[in-house]
């Protein structure tokens, strides 16, 4: 078990420099999107890895909004197994853009591509997507053999039964069996969050939903999820996988948010 940090507000560019803040930090592990470790190449991914030793938790592949960005991710699987990645992350697209059966077979792809590369295909559930709330999320675990789950507090919290309370802890006790890797994320809600949420679940929410839905997500300790009573919960239940920090909203200041965050969870959870 370890703690990881994402790249998610270090652009392509920068990339360095996200795995030196990190490092510098003494998080065990990192994940990065797929398109980053394409525009740096894979090589200097490698070399970074090792020069501020870090293990590769997850790569993130592309938003599955067709079948052929589908085979894209599929066909970079034996790349990123090069990396020793652990984990690919597969995003769903967005709600209502897609049937049932077209997403099913894009899942398959990228899944069948992860575990022939020896990698572990995760589904992402995630908000104003296809694999939203539970029974979605469910849906897609039974039906795809070998594919497994990123469980995200911040996008349990907005569908769970205790909304709005802090309480996430429903969500591991009905998925704790499918649960490979965890994103910690913290929820600030906004004024009729709830509408927001609502909106982004039928079809053409207005920008004014995503934005305000998105920009409630926080550092940890800064909004309103329960992180000790989750991490308990997952303890009793037996995970014992990695936990990586995924903050957004946070394009400056990287380094002392990476550094926040990691005093938070090592001060206040564990």
């Amino acid at each position: 078990m370890g703690l990881g940090y994402t790249t998610m507000m270090y652009d392509g560019v920068a990339l360095e420099d996200a795995f030196a803040d990190i490092g510098a930090c003494r998080y065990d592990g990192i994940e990065i999107g797929l398109e980053k470790i394409e525009t740096v190449g894979p090589e200097a991914v490698a070399e970074w890895l090792e020069t501020y030793g870090l293990d590769l938790y997850c790569v993130m592949g592309y938003w599955i909004e067709s079948e052929a960005t589908a085979k894209e991710v599929a066909d970079k699987a034996e790349m990123i197994a090069t990396l020793d990645s652990e984990f690919l992350g597969v995003l769903p697209p967005q709600r209502h853009q897609a049937s049932d059966a077209a997403v099913k077979s894009r899942l398959e792809i990228v899944t069948e591509a992860a575990v022939d590369a020896g990698i572990k295909p995760l589904l992402h559930h995630h908000g104003a997507t296809h694999a939203e709330q539970s029974d979605e999320i469910r849906q897609f675990l039974d039906a795809i053999d070998g594919l497994e789950l990123l469980w995200d507090t911040a996008h349990w919290y907005p569908y769970g039964e205790n909304f709005p309370e802090g309480d996430v802890t429903d969500g591991i006790e009905r998925f704790i069996n499918d649960i490979e890797y965890v994103h910690l994320k913290d929820v600030n809600p906004i004024k009729d969050f709830a509408a927001n949420r609502d909106a982004l679940s039928h079809p053409n929410p207005h920008l004014d939903n995503v934005i305000n839905y998105f920009r409630s997500f926080t550092d940890l300790g800064k909004g309103c999820i329960d992180f000790k009573g989750a991490y308990n919960a997952l303890v009793n239940a037996g995970y014992d996988g990695h936990y990586t920090i995924e903050v957004e909203n946070q394009v400056s200041k990287q380094l002392v948010h990476a550094k926040e965050n990691i005093d938070y969870w090592q001060d206040t959870v564990v």
